[in-house]
């Protein structure tokens, strides 16, 4: 019977977060979905629409891209159409207690009417999913126990494994950042992320969008395996913003997180300092639990401290520069830079422009590269000089864009990929291709659409 009863019946709505079972009316393209559910036993559902409800099936060891396996799918209760975009933990001591992610969604053809396949035992289908795809096969064999076969076609791969995907489909959460999430959820003191404690995780850091300290901690956390690469053993600075719309400042010696590498160097005075890096993801986490959470790094490493391996031109525009001009500023630089045999990338800044990225992998001194880098600036303010100026005084600035060979120098620090920026908006110095340099502005990427941005760049 195609209702709703069971699903009711086994659950207590006043102690989970899961959806009332309703019947809805099914529109012309029918929905799926399938969801990780890391319950008593770890297994996916397989959730297909069915005259208004959701026809479910518990596959413990998930479906097989492979056409030669056939996973054994116990069918279970219906579940409500509105339940294929439920995520989140299920409490202890209800039913089905555990984390849920969803793990892919779309449409799907039968090859018959779904109901009367459903009652027949045999559902051929094609699924239109964002990781599977192509024709699958449902067989009744004893009881409540199916099999599910993927069909042979385009899309069957024998080696591919479902466990290589570990992020939701809806917010690139991992289970863990699910579960992490849930329990920060019901604690109004602390949270745990990376074996860091975050104290205060509802604090709220940006009013509107709403982002709390913990929402921050997480992005972290899911941005780690790109940014650290890249931000590890590099001296650093970070701005701290305790509280939402407070006073904002500037940090470069951390005293208080155990987590970090030394460094001690003699500035340009004779005078010796002690810097820090980041060497693993603790770091980072903790460093957020101290309220930094906006990073800029140095242009050379610490083993190599004296011998910069990446060029920066910031691009700054005057607010009367349209955003047209500016991004046909960075073709123009970037065609400049090719002809000099230099290969380029491109980030936002998270604020009005773009940064070029130019890596050097030749063993240069710190005059050295910011005598270039000035030369090229100069050099693009010969060329146009009525849109771009090598002077940092703000007079000769108007109007035009700064491009901004002082980061170049000793000392000096750049935003660095993947940091959020302390502005109006969680925006972030995002790194994208150069073909969406025409689709992307300086501060469109934020801590709200960043999954849609990284997609958009895949």
């Amino acid at each position: 019977m195609i209702d709703l009863k069971k699903y009711n019946e086994k659950r207590d709505f006043t102690k989970t977060k899961e959806p009332l079972g309703k019947k809805e009316t099914s529109k012309k393209k029918l929905r799926f979905a399938i969801q990780h559910h890391l319950a008593s036993h770890d297994h996916y559902d397989l959730r297909l629409e069915c005259a208004g409800v959701l026809l479910s099936w518990a596959i413990p060891k998930g479906p097989s891209f492979n056409p030669k396996d056939k996973r054994l799918a116990v069918n279970v209760e219906n579940h409500p159409l509105s339940y294929r975009n439920f995520e989140g933990t299920i409490p202890k001591g209800a039913y089905g207690a555990g984390t849920v992610m969803l793990w892919d969604e779309g449409y799907y053809v039968p090859t018959k009417n779904i109901k009367k396949a459903f009652e027949e035992g045999i559902i051929k289908f094609t699924l239109n999913g964002k990781r599977l795809k192509g024709a699958w096969s449902l067989v009744k064999f004893k009881n409540d126990n199916w099999l599910l076969i993927k069909e042979k076609d385009t899309y069957a791969k024998k080696t591919m494994a479902i466990s290589q995907y570990t992020r939701s489909i809806k917010t690139n959460r991992t289970m863990q950042e699910i579960s992490t999430n849930k329990k920060a959820k019901t604690s109004k003191k602390e949270a745990i992320v990376c074996d860091i404690k975050i104290t205060h995780p509802n604090k709220i850091i940006f009013k509107n969008p709403k982002i709390t300290k913990l929402d921050i901690a997480l992005y972290y956390h899911k941005i780690a395996p790109k940014m650290l690469p890249i931000i590890k053993n590099r001296l650093f600075s970070t701005i701290r913003m305790p509280n939402e719309n407070k006073e904002k400042f500037y940090m470069k010696h951390f005293p208080t997180n155990p987590y970090l590498g030394k460094k001690t160097i003699t500035n340009s005075k004779g005078q010796k300092e002690t810097y820090f890096y980041i060497k693993d993801e603790k770091g980072l986490i903790y460093e957020v639990q101290n309220n930094s959470y906006e990073f800029h790094i140095w242009g050379s490493t610490v083993n190599k401290i004296n011998s910069p391996d990446v060029m920066v031109l910031d691009l700054d525009p005057d607010k009367n520069v349209s955003l047209k001009e500016i991004r046909q500023a960075v073709k123009e630089i970037r065609k400049t830079l090719m002809e000099f045999s230099l290969k380029s990338s491109l980030k936002t800044s998270g604020g009005k422009g773009y940064h070029i990225i130019v890596p050097i992998d030749k063993n240069i001194s710190w005059q050295k590269l910011s005598t270039i880098s000035k030369k090229i600036a100069e050099l693009m303010e010969s060329i146009n000089p009525n849109l771009y100026t090598s002077n940092i005084r703000m007079a000769s600035r108007k109007n035009k864009i700064f491009i901004d060979w002082q980061r170049n120098i000793k000392g000096a620090t750049f935003v660095a990929p993947y940091s959020l920026r302390l502005k109006d908006k969680p925006t972030i110095s995002m790194p994208i291709s150069w073909k969406n340099l025409d689709t992307i502005s300086p501060n469109s990427v934020n801590l709200t659409n960043i999954n849609n941005i990284n997609m958009a760049n895949n």
